[in-house]
């Protein structure tokens, strides 16, 4: 019998690229036009998650759909101004997908931010020819952690939930990857171990992750 197509997800901020500080310092923008206070604390309790969601917290009141919509709008330009001077992947992260790819995983983006950015992210990495499906904030109703980024993801490229793993860096995320039915690798970018103890395998950088592994952790190694 042959053996089910399998597909890996990627997300991206603190799994393709180490966009935290170039996050907080958009945030920060958005506090001084804004006229709010934003602190790490602040920043690093709502990582990962929809901007929709985000900017009442960042701001401390809520917001009218108007203006949430052109403070999410200038927030992502300026954190595009700033990674296109000083992006770098991850390491190990390249290595990893052209290596998936070419053992015939199916890949994918599931990232809670918007589709420029992670356009922007992958050209710059020059990986973007390695994915078949990118699946953005805008691309669904809910966040993470409900599972709809990745069940859209694992649809994009046509394989089953169950066949597939994320790769993730925040609680959220995790929770999303196992209630898409799914398996998941965390790594420790943003977060520490503990916070992520709930992934399948929790790992210090994609640096030491092979393709075996991820077949092993797939139950297919």
């Amino acid at each position: 019998m042959k053996a089910p197509t399998c597909g890996v997800i990627f997300d991206m901020d603190g799994v393709l690229a180490d966009t935290a500080r170039a996050h907080f310092e958009s945030w920060l923008a958005v506090g001084r036009k804004w006229n709010a206070r934003i602190t790490w604390e602040d920043f690093e309790r709502t990582f990962g998650r929809p901007n929709h969601q985000i900017i009442p917290e960042m701001l401390h009141h809520e917001v009218p759909e108007a203006e949430l919509k052109e403070i999410d709008r200038f927030k992502e330009a300026a954190f595009r101004d700033i990674i296109r001077q000083e992006l770098e992947p991850l390491p190990g992260v390249v290595e990893l997908i052209r290596g998936l790819h070419s053992a015939g995983f199916r890949l994918a983006v599931g990232s809670s931010g918007p589709r420029e950015n992670i356009d922007l992210v992958l050209d710059v990495a020059g990986v973007a020819r390695y994915f078949g499906a990118v699946v953005s904030g805008w691309d669904v109703q809910r966040g993470k952690p409900d599972p709809e980024v990745f069940l859209k993801a694992a649809a994009g490229i046509g394989v089953e939930p169950r066949n597939c793993l994320v790769i993730e860096d925040v609680p959220a995320g995790v929770q999303a990857a196992h209630a898409a039915g799914m398996k998941c690798v965390a790594v420790t970018t943003t977060h520490e171990a503990g916070a992520l103890a709930a992934a399948d395998r929790t790992m210090d950088g994609l640096t030491g992750l092979t393709v075996q592994d991820v077949k092993s952790v797939l139950g297919r190694g």
